[in-house]
């Protein structure tokens, strides 16, 4: 029972730095973490009891909390993640805390939900939609409205309709559906010798009860996702809750069903793609502890966890772990964070780790655990590199004689191909062929892609849409407007042509989402096409058994980049994508089109010899002081007024304390210099790893209160240099 004399600090989901006070009133009862309504002004919000204190510690005239909430309250190992993610990234505490709070429906609790069944009648009208309606129906256990739809490919529509003809009948769904208790024995697959070495020292971490970092770092193919499930199954075996990150959503469904066929049930999962109802389920289930298992993308890690013992972040070397907008946190290094304050391991699964966890591996600070072989077969993918400035190509062709020849004899063998290039769309530029004039976004500096199959173009920083223009809008000359590039459509639509045999899939987040994505996937991986078009989306975690050949289109897009991480993620990407070939019956290989073949990544990459480029990335990194050797933050700085934006830049430029071990590089105008209608500026701050960065931004950004339309962001640890 709380004191009658206690005042309730409680957190609120806004940019404050730290509680509100509340007096407790007569008879409520509260704790540290407790979930409370409490009054803000003239409205109600959602908060968290952060601390509780003594009445006579204030003389303050307090509002009074207006409602406790009856859940599991947010853990003290969750209260301190979300102070310390604050404090690293100098966010305010509620900003982190709005995070946690991402579900309000959560806390109205559960409601009875209405499910659909077929009956024995027969609808009045049969349509093919129908059908495949009442066929789903008919097969098991009454589904909801939007399930059903789902399973049928139809619209909700389509399921009312059937309800008043009678077809279906509706009936209430328990209030509460509970997630079911994982099956630890059932669904394994057998082992090799390597694999269950690993996953025993991934359990021996588990067993300990205490912090641990552990690397998988296995080559594509070797089976590293049956290894940590075992460490998943361990950590089950105590009662606890395990996480696995994804960086894709994409990737998202397959993994649910190796997790079902693992582990006997299906795994509660946590993405944007998620309907109301189903968050509000699961968060209510992480946070009492009946969600056992979570498959989610980044934010999964600010669910209200109540007993977690182990996250596992799959491909963690992966930049979609970086959030850019709101807090920019990074999910592997907050997962790691997060281990340490709950006191329990963390396993970091990848082909190609980054750089900053093998630095982590090479100085004692993270274990590893290795799988160098392909499970089933022994070889890797061969990888050959086509010389660009050697060969000739057509004009206006994009695939080079050497591919060609490769595609058409795999093909010919019954076997898929895949053909990758990481540019979304059509085309990355379209110019005027009379004046030379360039179709850019009135939002931002920036090109507009052409999106052929949509009849459009976009922008890809906002989304600004509008139609191709049958005239220049410069000089108005018709029919002289160009392509300049490719993209992947216009890749499919060259291979139409000069495979027109063949069957094309395009893997794009463009053109195919949810379900329609998840659909075409499986269709790959089934063999239904055998020439498949993509961007990264294909790049990782994908099981493709029947490809043998992968060619790689414009491999040098960001091998010279003023990323300082654009070499080791070229490297990851080509690594990842030549993985996809080889991982059924027959060896597969790869074919790269570059124009840098001298170039030190492409000959490690030719040779498999990832160490001696790494060796050499890590040795650039270290003589120029930047992560993991150093460290880094940004300062982005935007205004509505080009001309008050830089002279805010300018100003705060003159108040930059000098430090030693710090540098200050800039101002200078971003590389994309506006976005979305806001001009850019940006500061570099880089610094030794014993210097703490935090403490001198805070020092010079604490009097600094940004007023009218302009903003300032701090980004540590950038990963986004644009």
């Amino acid at each position: 029972m709380t004191p009658d004399s206690a005042i309730a600090e409680v957190l609120l989901p806004l940019a404050l730095d730290g509680p509100y006070s509340y007096r407790v009133p007569d008879g409520m009862a509260l704790e540290p973490g407790s979930y409370v309504m409490v009054p803000l002004g003239p409205r109600q919000m959602i908060g968290v009891v952060w601390a509780l204190k003594d009445k006579a510690d204030t003389d303050k005239k307090l509002r009074d909390v207006g409602q406790v909430f009856d859940m599991p309250p947010l853990s003290e190992t969750h209260r301190r993640f979300v102070d310390w993610l604050a404090a690293y990234y100098l966010e305010p505490a509620g900003n982190v805390l709005r995070m946690v709070l991402r579900s309000p429906g959560a806390f109205e609790g559960p409601r009875e939900q209405i499910a659909y069944r077929a009956t024995e009648s027969v609808p009045k009208r049969m349509t093919p939609q129908r059908a495949r309606v009442l066929e789903v129906a008919r097969e098991g256990f009454a589904m909801r409205a939007a399930e059903l739809a789902e399973a049928a490919g139809v619209g909700t529509s389509v399921i009312k309709a059937l309800a008043k003809d009678g077809a279906l009948e509706a009936v209430a769904l328990p209030a509460l559906r509970r997630f079911p208790e994982p099956d630890l024995n059932g669904g394994g697959y057998t082992l090799s010798k390597d694999q269950q070495a690993a996953a025993e020292a991934l359990r021996a971490v588990v067993a300990q009860r205490q912090h641990k970092v552990m690397l998988l770092d296995g080559v594509t193919g070797s089976g590293k996702t049956e290894v940590y499930f075992e460490a998943m199954a361990a950590a089950l075996a105590t009662g606890g809750q395990v996480l696995l990150l994804l960086p894709e959503i994409a990737l998202t469904q397959p993994f649910i069903e190796r997790v079902e066929r693992r582990f006997g049930c299906e795994p509660a999962q946590w993405h944007s793609d998620l309907r109301p109802r189903e968050r509000e389920r699961v968060w209510r289930g992480v946070a009492d502890g009946t969600a056992r298992i979570v498959v989610g993308a980044r934010s999964a890690l600010f669910l209200p966890w109540k007993k977690l013992k182990l996250i596992v972040v799959d491909e963690e070397h992966e930049s979609a772990y970086k959030q850019d907008d709101g807090v920019p946190y990074h999910a592997r290094d907050m997962a790691v964070l997060y281990g340490s304050i709950g006191k329990f391991p963390v396993v970091l699964s990848s082909a190609t780790p980054s750089l900053e966890t093998l630095v982590n591996v090479d100085r004692g600070r993270y274990g590893v655990v290795r799988l160098m072989d392909r499970h089933g077969r022994p070889e890797l993918p061969e990888i050959g590199l086509i010389d660009m400035k050697r060969v000739t190509s057509e004009a206006g062709m994009w695939i080079s004689p050497p591919l060609f020849d490769a595609v058409t004899k795999t093909l010919a063998e019954g076997d898929q191909a895949l053909l990758f290039l990481n540019r979304r769309g059509y085309a990355p530029l379209t110019l005027c062929r009379a004046c030379g004039h360039r179709l850019e976004c009135p939002n931002c500096a920036a090109s507009l892609v052409e999106h052929r199959f949509r009849r459009q173009l976009m922008c890809h920083h906002c989304g600004h849409l509008e139609p191709m223009p049958k005239a220049c809008p410069s000089c108005h000359t018709e029919g002289k407007m160009v392509p300049v590039g490719p993209g992947v459509e216009r890749l499919a639509e060259e291979a139409a042509v000069r495979f027109p045999e063949a069957r094309i899939s395009i893997l794009s987040s463009d053109l195919s989402r949810g379900t329609l994505l998840r659909d075409a996937i499986r269709d790959v991986e089934e063999g239904q096409f055998n020439l498949v078009i993509g961007t990264q989306l294909v790049a990782k975690g994908h099981h493709f058994p029947h490809l043998t050949l992968v060619g790689v289109v414009d491999a040098d897009l960001a091998l010279e980049s003023s990323d300082p991480r654009g070499g080791e993620r070229t490297w990851a990407l080509m690594a990842q994508v030549a993985g996809r070939a080889g991982r059924g019956a027959k060896p597969g290989r790869a074919l790269v089109q570059t124009y840098l073949p001298e170039h030190p990544l492409m000959q490690a990459l030719k040779k498999g010899d990832r160490d001696s480029y790494l060796n050499q990335e890590k040795a650039i990194r270290e003589n120029a002081g930047l992560p993991p050797y150093g460290r880094l933050a940004a300062i982005i700085l935007s205004g509505n007024d080009a001309a008050e934006t830089e002279r805010f830049v300018r100003s705060l430029s003159l108040i930059a304390p000098l430090a030693d071990g710090i540098t200050v590089l800039g101002p200078a105008a971003a590389p994309i210099a506006m976005v979305r209608g806001r001009h850019r500026w940006r500061f570099l701050v880089k610094a030794g790893r014993d210097v703490n960065l935090q403490a001198f931004l805070r020092l010079w950004l604490k009097d600094v209160s940004p007023k009218g339309s302009l903003a300032l962001q701090v980004d540590v640890d950038p990963y986004n240099f644009l």
